[in-house]
């Protein structure tokens, strides 16, 4: 069975520094995050294929998946965890069968809790709302409602991911509502204390479990 998916969703930042951006993930994935995924639209297909055979060894060691961000050959070239799929990244369905039945398959649906039916329905694991905040990496992005994910839990048996512009500050109320996952970039890879920043997210997932207990 597919390990669960539920907690801090890392987002990795636009760099030109691999080595940098190794040792920040290596940094997130010490603090207890078990997501990852490389999101990569400036370097060279080279450049991207090198960071993510090192990015894939690196959350093996740790135990953690990685997902890929709109590349299903990438994905498929290093036996990546799975794929996250954007509106314009391909078919959800044809993924699913390139991808099997074990690997992850992500969707983002925007505001559109009709792509979220159609994603599920497609194959999708996840389904991604956002920007539910405004957004540093997305600034045109539109604002999804945070009613979305309790509307999202009443239909569909798929888990929900919040994206954009989340902080630790504005992310309880996200987890309240009924998201099962965060994905986040600047207020993570831009932390003092990219560990302990990792660490704080992973624990308002485990406070929110207490409290349902």
């Amino acid at each position: 069975m597919r390990p669960e998916l539920r907690g801090l969703y890392a987002i990795t930042p636009e760099t030109t520094d691999g080595s940098r951006l190794l040792a920040d993930v290596a940094a997130a994935l010490a603090g207890g995050c078990r997501i990852v995924q490389l999101r990569d639209k400036e370097s060279t297909m080279p450049e991207r294929l090198a960071r993510a055979r090192a990015l894939r060894q690196l959350t093996r060691r740790h135990g953690a998946r990685l997902l890929i961000n709109d590349d299903l050959a990438l994905a498929t070239l290093v036996d990546a965890d799975g794929v996250h799929l954007g509106r314009e990244d391909g078919n959800l369905r044809a993924a699913r069968a390139i991808l099997g039945p074990t690997k992850i398959l992500g969707a983002s649906c925007y505001a559109d809790l009709a792509a979220a039916r159609c994603a599920a329905a497609a194959g999708a694991d996840y389904v991604a709302f956002g920007a539910v905040y405004p957004s540093p990496t997305k600034p045109q992005a539109a604002v999804a409602p945070i009613s979305l994910f309790a509307q999202s839990a009443s239909e569909l048996n798929a888990p929900t991911c919040a994206i954009g512009g989340i902080t630790l500050d504005n992310a309880p109320p996200l987890i309240a509502a009924g998201a099962d996952l965060l994905a986040v970039i600047t207020d993570l890879f831009g932390a003092p204390d990219i560990a302990a920043r990792a660490a704080a997210y992973q624990r308002l997932f485990e406070e929110a479990s207490h409290e349902l207990t």
